[in-house]
């Protein structure tokens, strides 16, 4: 970690720094692990102007290598879409890796230690990535979902951050109408869009949910 590189810990810390952050001379540097276009879209038109972005594609959670592949096809559209100079880190797709971690917490449902487990496997890759490369900092577009708890993921940053000694930007981008403003991007652009995360689990979770509600 770098002395010139504050520590952003809120939202507040997020608001008062990035106009200071956007006349670093040379720019600071951002990894931000991405989930999908839809989540990433709000994210990067909020933090494109002040950092130098590179988006880390890693979702080994995802159900089969068809919807990875979508999904990482949507993400790169929607950069050029937005005329966004941002290079695209493709990571390795297999499941295996996300089963390995979320061993004995398979049908939990979403919300519990199963995601958690989820969250960290991904965050600590993209650490080691923007370690390796020296980026400035890192962070994930996931705390854009009001489906994920944004305390866990701020909680998981900061400790990759003291581990591999790499600052975490802090991350609840559903803050300030963030998550309508996906939508309202995903819109405009014609994202693919899902209502499951992307695990076979949340698959099956969201199916039933729609199940309930038709019988409702």
């Amino acid at each position: 970690m770098t002395n010139d590189c504050p520590n952003i810990r809120s939202q507040s810390d997020l608001k008062n720094f990035l106009p200071v952050l956007a006349n670093s001379i040379p720019q600071k540097t951002l990894l931000i692990h991405s989930c999908c276009g839809p989540c990433s879209s709000t994210v990067l038109e909020r933090l494109s102007k002040t950092f130098k972005i590179t988006i880390f594609f890693y979702n080994p959670n995802i159900d089969t290598e068809e919807e990875f592949e979508k999904r990482y096809e949507e993400q790169t559209r929607l950069i050029k879409e937005m005329n966004l100079d941002i290079n695209v880190i493709k990571g390795k797709y297999d499941e295996n890796i996300f089963l390995n971690a979320i061993k004995g917490y398979e049908e939990l449902g979403e919300k519990t230690i199963r995601c958690y487990k989820c969250y960290y496997e991904r965050m600590n890759e993209a650490a080691l990535i923007a370690k390796k490369l020296n980026f400035d900092y890192f962070t994930t577009t996931l705390s854009i979902s009001p489906h994920k708890n944004s305390n866990w993921i701020n909680e998981i940053g900061i400790e990759l951050e003291n581990k591999y000694q790499i600052n975490f930007l802090y991350s609840n981008f559903k803050l300030e109408d963030g998550y309508k403003r996906s939508i309202e991007l995903s819109k405009e652009h014609n994202l693919y869009r899902q209502d499951y995360c992307g695990c076979k689990y949340s698959k099956k979770e969201a199916y039933e949910r729609r199940k309930l509600k038709n019988i409702d």
